[in-house]
């Protein structure tokens, strides 16, 4: 496989909408392995943009555009010359979402289409679009914007010689900017109790690196109008938490405060719903799931029941597990780790 990514991805022109966020980073990192011939980094908030320009120095590679997807004049600007685009710019955050629906229907909704015109108008070659978890059978403000979002992206009518539009869709990444692990780090941190918003709560969990791999598996298997879904496991935010501070402190036992609910959450997250498996392919670590345009002539559920891909019933990750995945990801470093007296399961 990386080498068929490699094929498609040396000597192109690529832009990330959102580059300076977390997924940016991350992405941004691993396409520069690839040889291409340029990266371009479309985002509106002007000091990570000079943050990341330092932090990238030694690239010649990279370019930076300062703007807004809101903004389409920009958006056609930045996209001109670009082979392939890799849409990660959004309203994330579903509390804030809440307060100020319509910010997150400009950005997640109106930004999407601006792109779609862009990218169509320009000749790009590809559009990857990131998605959520929450944009199945959505409860709050973000989910269904992100899940306009999808619609759009996979709009029948966008289906031309010239641009390929492909979506993926997952779950928490794991330590993202606004996520729940570097908050429970600054309360850990601090020596205070984690607020756990209910004991229950589960949560797909993936890394960074998982994140960026999916992307890049949609950006050469995916054709246009399709929907790239990876299978990730679960765990409760009580566990993640208590797993977190084992990491930093040894302490099997940290303090907790239940804080309840936040608006627009859900107890557990679906990541393919019922109504989408009867059309899906499932492969060993993905499911696919294409445009309506190409389910539209296959035949509907005439007996048996389809049971949607849910945080609840997938494999819950196990206390080791968790460790080791925040390990993995830096959250738990060399000076943050256990003592020979710690002894949480691994189980």
């Amino acid at each position: 496989m990386r080498d068929k990514i490699s094929t498609a991805l040396e000597g192109k022109h690529m832009l990330v909408t959102g580059g300076t966020g977390s997924f940016g980073h991350a992405i941004v990192k691993e396409l520069a392995r690839f040889q291409p011939a340029s990266i371009s980094i479309f985002s509106r908030d002007e000091k990570k943009q000079y943050e990341m320009q330092h932090e990238f120095s030694h690239e010649c590679r990279l370019r930076f555009f300062l703007g807004d997807v809101r903004d389409f004049e920009r958006t056609r600007e930045v996209m001109r010359g670009i082979d392939i685009v890799f849409h990660a710019a959004a309203l994330k955050q579903v509390p804030n979402c809440e307060f100020a629906p319509f910010e997150a229907v400009r950005t997640n909704i109106v930004g999407a289409e601006n792109l779609r015109r862009a990218a169509v108008e320009a000749g790009v070659k590809t559009v990857i679009a990131i998605s959520t978890d929450k944009a199945v059978k959505p409860v709050n403000v973000m989910g269904m914007s992100k899940a306009i979002q999808e619609r759009i992206m996979l709009n029948p009518t966008n289906e031309s010689e010239s641009t390929k539009f492909v979506c993926v869709r997952y779950g928490n990444v794991m330590g993202s900017r606004g996520s729940v692990v570097p908050l429970f780090c600054d309360y850990i941190l601090k020596g205070e109790a984690l607020p756990i918003t209910h004991p229950d709560m589960t949560r797909f969990q993936l890394t960074l690196q998982e994140a960026v791999h999916l992307v890049l598996w949609a950006t050469v298997r995916g054709e246009s109008g399709d929907l790239w879904v990876r299978k990730m496991p679960a765990t409760t935010i009580r566990t993640l938490g208590r797993v977190l501070a084992y990491g930093m402190t040894g302490n099997e036992e940290y303090p907790e405060r239940i804080v309840g609910t936040r608006p627009g959450e859900k107890m557990h997250e679906v990541l393919v719903s019922e109504e989408e498996m009867w059309r899906a392919t499932e492969l060993e670590d993905h499911f696919l799931i294409p445009s309506w345009a190409k389910s539209q002539d296959t035949p509907g559920i005439t007996e048996g029941a389809f049971k949607e891909y849910s945080s609840e019933d997938v494999h819950q990750l196990s206390e080791g597990e968790l460790l080791e995945m925040l390990m993995a990801d830096g959250w738990i470093t060399p000076e943050h780790r256990p003592g020979p007296k710690a002894r949480l399961s691994h189980g």
